[in-house]
């Protein structure tokens, strides 16, 4: 049986809804819904700000998964406004440039937090010499 790697991130809904940032399983890293979120809890108005912070913070629970940006295969982006794609895009473009993951981007109605105008996940494979458990 595979063994379960739980990364968590010191979001406070972590223990109040029970999820981790991210789980690797063998070769596949799932990263959760992730929101831009300041350490400081604060959340800059801007998409596109707010689109490089939810980025970082993908960034930093794949690499304490063992892996990086460039092994993500697949993006889901959440967005409240539709006039916030290009900025988003043009994010997710910086941060992925060759990677090119499949990705998905829609609009939904609202996200927990009113200040969010993004939340994003990421899926990554890493070759199962890379650490695997």
């Amino acid at each position: 049986m595979l063994s379960r790697q739980l990364v968590q991130s010191g979001s406070p809904y972590e223990p109040r809804v029970g999820f981790s940032r991210a789980v690797r399983v063998g070769d596949r890293i799932l990263v959760a819904g992730t929101a831009p979120v300041q350490p400081d809890g604060g959340c800059d108005p801007d998409p596109g700000a707010q689109a490089e912070r939810c980025w970082a913070i993908v960034a930093e629970a794949l690499a304490a998964a063992g892996t990086g940006i460039e092994q993500v295969v697949r993006t889901r982006m959440y967005l409240t406004d539709a006039t916030d794609v290009e900025a988003i895009g043009a994010v997710h473009a910086a941060v992925f440039g060759d990677v090119r993951p499949a990705a998905t981007m829609v609009v939904v109605a609202a996200l927990i937090d009113p200040r969010w105008r993004i939340e994003v996940e990421a899926e990554a494979v890493v070759d199962s010499a890379d650490g695997a458990n």
